[in-house]
């Protein structure tokens, strides 16, 4: 027979990869900006003369474009690390192992996201 306690509905607890709509959503978000940003700059590479470093120097000499491009890199940085976490925890078991992988691919974006700043700047 049963105690009178069990609770029937209840909420499940779920573990894990659960971060579920916000996840999909920044994944999505980030995918338009990088589309938006590469048909601007397919734009400007066939509207301008010759290709060459004068030229991709110039389609950067622009603050808007610069900043433009370090939004992508940033949206590029969560889009990636979106899907590598979710491939670290559905696939690495040790949990100290999944934590370092991690640690190493937040670095690892980080230091992307920095050395395109001294990339965008330096031009």
């Amino acid at each position: 027979m049963s105690s009178g306690n069990e609770a029937f509905g209840s909420k499940r607890l779920v573990v894990g990869a659960h971060y579920g709509m916000r996840d999909w959503l920044s994944q999505r978000v980030t995918a338009v900006v990088m589309a938006l940003y590469t048909l601007v700059l397919l734009v400007q590479l066939i509207a301008g003369p010759q290709l060459g470093y004068d030229r991709w120097a110039a389609i950067f000499s622009t603050q808007w474009m610069r900043v433009a491009t370090f939004v992508v890199i940033v949206a590029l940085a969560l889009h990636a690390w979106v899907g590598v976490r979710d491939i670290w925890m559905d696939y690495i078991k040790p949990v100290w192992l999944r934590l370092l992988l991690q640690g190493v691919t937040i670095v690892w974006l980080v230091g992307c996201a920095g050395w395109t700043v001294q990339v965008l700047w330096r031009l």
